[in-house]
C-alpha cells in the first residue's frame, strides 16, 4: 500500500507539532508536509496533486474564515480537506461542513479523537462532532458568495485578501512583487468575478465567508 501523504496548514509552530504527532501514531507510515501560511499553502498544494488529505486551520495569514476551504476546494477538488480550529461552536462547524469540509476537528480534542477522524477520513467517510450535524446550514448569501470567489485565480484571491485587510493598489503591488497597473487589472477582473460595482462591495461580498462577519472592516476606496 502507497504511504498516505498529509499535509498540514497552520501558522502556529507549537500546534503543527502537535498534529505531526498526533498523525504519527496512527499512520507512522504517513509522509507530512507543513504550510505556515496560505501562499505557502498554494503551493504547497501544487507541489503535492496526490496528497490524500489536508488538515487545514481556518485563519492563517493570507486568508480568513471560510475563503480559503473554498477556493481551495475549486482548485483542487480532489483533495479532501478537514478543518481542524480552535473556533469549536457548533455553527462554525457546520459552515464548514457546507462549504466543502469532509471534516472538522476541535482543536480541543484529544489525540485518540484526532486519530479516529484522521483514519475515517482516509476511508473515504466524513468526521465532525455531532453537535456541527444539528446546527443551522450557511446562509444562502454565504453559498453565493463562496459561488463567487471560485471564479477567482490565486492571484486574484491574493489581490482580494490583502483588499480585505485594508491595503491600497501600490501597497499590494510592493507586496507582491507586481506594478500597480497589474494589480488595477486583477481589482478589475475580481470586481466582475465577484459581480461587485467597487472594492468596498467586492470585500463586503467575500466577508460573507468571515467566522464573524460583522466584523468586516470596508477598505478604502481609490481609482480602479
Amino acid at each position: 500500500m502507497q504511504m498516505p501523504t498529509l499535509l498540514i496548514a497552520d501558522d502556529h509552530p507549537l500546534f503543527r507539532e502537535a498534529l505531526r504527532g498526533a498523525v504519527a501514531r496512527v499512520l507512522p507510515e504517513a509522509q507530512l508536509r507543513e504550510a505556515d501560511s496560505v501562499d505557502a499553502l498554494y503551493t504547497l498544494v501544487e507541489a503535492e496533486p496526490d496528497a490524500d488529505l489536508l488538515l487545514l486551520d481556518l485563519n492563517m495569514p493570507g486568508a480568513q474564515g471560510f475563503s480559503a476551504l473554498v477556493h481551495l476546494r475549486a482548485l483542487h477538488p480532489q483533495l479532501p480537506i478537514v478543518v481542524v480550529s480552535a473556533r469549536e461552536e457548533p455553527t462554525v462547524m457546520r459552515r464548514a461542513l457546507d462549504h466543502g469540509a469532509v471534516g472538522f476537528i476541535p482543536k480541543s480534542a484529544d489525540a485518540a479523537t484526532l486519530g479516529e477522524a484522521i483514519t475515517r477520513v482516509l476511508d473515504g467517510d466524513r468526521w465532525a462532532p455531532a453537535v456541527a450535524l444539528s446546527a443551522p446550514a450557511a446562509h444562502a448569501d454565504e453559498h453565493d458568495a463562496a459561488q463567487r470567489l471560485r471564479d477567482l485565480t490565486p492571484q486574484q484571491f491574493r489581490v482580494l485578501q490583502m483588499l480585505g485587510s485594508g491595503l491600497l493598489n501600490k501597497q499590494i503591488g510592493y507586496e507582491l512583487g507586481v506594478s500597480e497597473a497589474t494589480v488595477k487589472a486583477h481589482v478589475t477582473a475580481i470586481l466582475r468575478k465577484l459581480g461587485a460595482s467597487n472594492r468596498t462591495q467586492a470585500v463586503l461580498i467575500a466577508g460573507r465567508l468571515a467566522l464573524d462577519p460583522g466584523a468586516i472592516v470596508p477598505p478604502p476606496e481609490e481609482a480602479d
